[in-house]
């Protein structure tokens, strides 16, 4: 099917990869305990839609760059980490006065929250490591469809994933909504979140390229 062999098998594996708790994972469900399910949604829009740009770089044979230069993907993964480090630390410092549900944040708030997803994912050289590694396992070798194999792949990668990451992050909101209406408990939510994104922007950090 359009150069891609073993479809089936590479859907499987997809879905039992992004029920897989990782990076991902945890700045969803960081943002929905803290923030609500509006802010876990889009934090959920925000990561797939860098999923389907590094989806993009590896169908284009830009991410192949990123493998063959320990300078750009040190200079990547610092500025991932840094990006993390820095929303970790806003978070410790910030009242809860904007995290409440429905009307609280409003549609500039969930701009920035959709962008910040965006940017910690495409920051992230361990996701673009991830495409261009396992994405072609079910390509074939004498592939003649270009690029259109890993589109379809990465596509297929991010809706299973995108289905997932939304059933976590209305589950993690619903589950804290209670502890949420309590200003003390939201403050301390949002340290919370402030120092698992320290933790993320820590371990992202500690990433060594493939050899």
């Amino acid at each position: 099917m359009l150069g891609i062999t073993g479809y089936g098998v590479y859907l499987l594996m997809a879905i039992l990869m992004n029920l897989t708790p990782g990076t991902d994972t945890m700045y969803i469900i960081s943002r929905s305990i803290s923030q609500g399910r509006k802010a876990g949604v889009y934090s959920v829009l925000g990561i797939s839609t860098g999923s389907f740009i590094h989806t993009l770089l590896a169908a284009f044979g830009l991410s192949i760059i990123l493998t063959k230069s320990i300078v750009l993907f040190t200079a990547i993964k610092i500025i991932g980490a840094a990006y993390l480090i820095y929303l970790g630390i806003k978070m410790l410092f910030q009242k809860s006065s904007l995290n409440f549900e429905p009307s609280a944040l409003q549609h500039l708030e969930l701009r920035k929250i959709y962008m910040q997803g965006v940017i910690t994912n495409v920051t992230n050289p361990k996701v673009a490591l991830f495409f261009i590694s396992f994405l072609p396992q079910f390509i074939v070798t004498d592939n003649p469809y270009g690029p259109i194999p890993f589109i379809i792949l990465g596509i297929s990668f991010i809706i299973t994933g995108t289905l997932w990451c939304l059933i976590v992050a209305y589950f993690a909101s619903f589950a804290t909504k209670k502890l949420r209406e309590n200003t003390k408990i939201a403050d301390l939510l949002n340290k919370l979140t402030g120092i698992i994104f320290i933790g993320l922007g820590i371990k992202l950090f500690q990433t060594k390229a493939a050899q």
